[in-house]
């Protein structure tokens, strides 16, 4: 159903599906899947994919064009998967011709006043708060939940299973099954929690527990952990995910927490 009062382009590829209530602009450059509601007041852009069932509330923008002053009008998109849910007045940005599109996976819940920059990419069933800002070409993997109010620096990586606590500013990457909190942002021990619901055996979350000790208790120095770890630790799926994405870090990881307050 679509009211009368809402601008749809002739060229919008919408499914009959679709809801689309009053005083909402639809450029013609866009696709919208089964059973998608979209709420007044909601501005989709050119280059915009919007999967089945997902739920737009009132004053969101979807793929605009990038706040990225190399960007000359490239035919990108922004992609929102299925089953997700964009609350109030959150913006995603389009992408560059860096990565070609912005995208968010599916089953994921983006509460309001989001921002996600340019050729950011978000996972399946991530959760990010209320006033988050995501600079341009970010990576969230799946099953990351970030706090409110987080501002994430651009090209920063954040790990699967990860929790980040709310109000703190990102500039390294957060490894995966990690919790991340205080100023400046410090591993603050293991989403054991986060886990347990998703169904990690105890077993694993010990393991986890036991790589990252070496890695952030017991050394302060990232590349001695590292090769520790790979020595000491039985390889595990889990074991190598954390390997990996540290060594394929190009900004460095975030560092354990020390008790004098740095770094």
């Amino acid at each position: 159903m679509i009211q009368p009062l809402s601008y749809i382009h002739p060229n919008a590829k919408i499914a009959e599906t679709v809801t689309i209530d009053p005083f909402t602009t639809i450029y013609g450059d866009v696709e919208i899947g089964e059973g998608t509601w979209i709420g007044s007041h909601v501005t989709i852009m050119d280059g915009a994919r919007i999967g089945k069932n997902c739920k737009i509330f009132p004053g969101a923008v979807i793929s605009g064009i990038p706040q990225d002053l190399k960007y000359k009008n490239e035919k990108t998109t922004a992609e929102i998967g299925d089953n997700c849910v964009i609350r109030e007045c959150v913006t995603i940005n389009r992408g560059t011709t860096y990565a070609n599109t912005t995208k968010v996976g599916n089953n994921c819940l983006i509460m309001a006043y989001v921002h996600l920059g340019h050729d950011t990419i978000v996972g399946d069933n991530v959760i990010i708060a209320n006033s988050c800002n995501l600079g341009g070409h970010v990576i969230v993997e799946d099953w990351a939940i970030l706090g409110g109010n987080i501002n994430v620096q651009q090209f920063t990586r954040i790990g699967a299973h990860s929790y980040i606590s709310g109000g703190i500013s990102i500039n390294k990457d957060i490894p995966p099954y990690v919790k991340a909190a205080r100023m400046p942002a410090s591993y603050h021990g293991v989403n054991s929690v986060g886990l347990k619901r998703r169904g990690f055996s105890q077993e694993t979350i010990n393991h986890i527990f036991d790589v990252y000790r070496i890695l952030f208790v017991r050394n302060s120095n990232i590349t001695k952990g590292i090769e520790m770890i790979e020595a000491d630790i039985t390889p595990t799926a889990e074991r190598d995910l954390i390997v990996n994405f540290v060594n394929a870090s190009k900004i460095g990881v975030l560092k354990g927490f020390r008790k004098n307050g740095t770094n």
